[in-house]
């Protein structure tokens, strides 16, 4: 199987203005992927890694980094409303009208940069080994579920997500829950072409710690994850 580690970076970004060039514990935050990915082609679980962004800034620290850049994604790809997919898409064309063919895209976000590469590998062997269509990272939460979500029904109300929101059901009853990380996601080319999708209705599961499940989207995010960092480095 031969998979390809896609890490995707835009320019744009609006809750830390340029994310994935801000500092983190002395690299910049796309170092991160950037690591993790180059290690998972140095022990031959991945056939090519590769940055997509639409940014030439981004895209000379990416360089500096060691990773690939082959070509700048188009400014429509790039906006706030954009799909993955369409970024997923697009580097798998631009790649296969160079002869470049691959089974499955290892999608890596910068935005979760804390990963196991171990686990990675043994989900990648695994995902080939049992021939699934995608396989996500996600953190077990004991507590949060559709019983204690309620939707902004506005006029400072709350709108229950579960009939059952107010029967005083324990946790013990609900049982675990788990939640996508943005981490890891493996899926398969073929799935994603005819489907257009990043994620199949049963995909396998890659699990992580919640501690290590931080998406960063806002500052605060960012100081947690830079608390943790150096907490664990002292």
């Amino acid at each position: 199987m031969r998979v390809l580690a896609l890490i995707p970076a835009r320019g744009g970004s609006k809750g830390i203005p340029r994310k994935n060039l801000v500092d983190l514990s002395g690299r910049p935050l796309i170092a991160w992927s950037i690591e993790t990915a180059r290690e998972l082609v140095r022990r031959g679980c991945v056939a090519r890694a590769i940055v997509s962004t639409d940014d030439e800034e981004i895209a000379g620290t990416a360089r500096a980094h060691g990773a690939e850049v082959p070509f700048l994604r188009p400014a429509e790809l790039a906006t706030d409303t954009a799909k993955s997919i369409g970024f997923v898409l697009h580097a798998l064309d631009a790649l296969e009208a160079e002869g470049e063919r691959y089974d499955a895209v290892l999608l890596l976000q910068p935005t979760a940069p804390v990963r196991d590469v171990d686990a990675i590998e043994a989900a990648i062997m695994r995902f080939d080994r049992e021939g699934a269509v995608s396989l996500i990272s996600c953190y077990r939460e004991e507590y949060v579920n559709a019983l204690v979500m309620y939707d902004d029904a506005g006029d400072g109300r709350l709108r229950p997500r579960h009939p059952d929101h107010n029967t005083g059901v324990r946790r013990q009853e609900h049982g675990p829950t788990w939640v996508r990380n943005g981490a890891v996601y493996l899926t398969r080319v073929d799935f994603i072409r005819e489907e257009g999708k990043l994620v199949s209705d049963g995909p396998l599961l890659l699990p992580m710690s919640k501690a290590d499940s931080v998406d960063l989207d806002t500052p605060e995010d960012l100081a947690i994850l830079r608390a943790m960092l150096c907490a664990r480095a002292s």
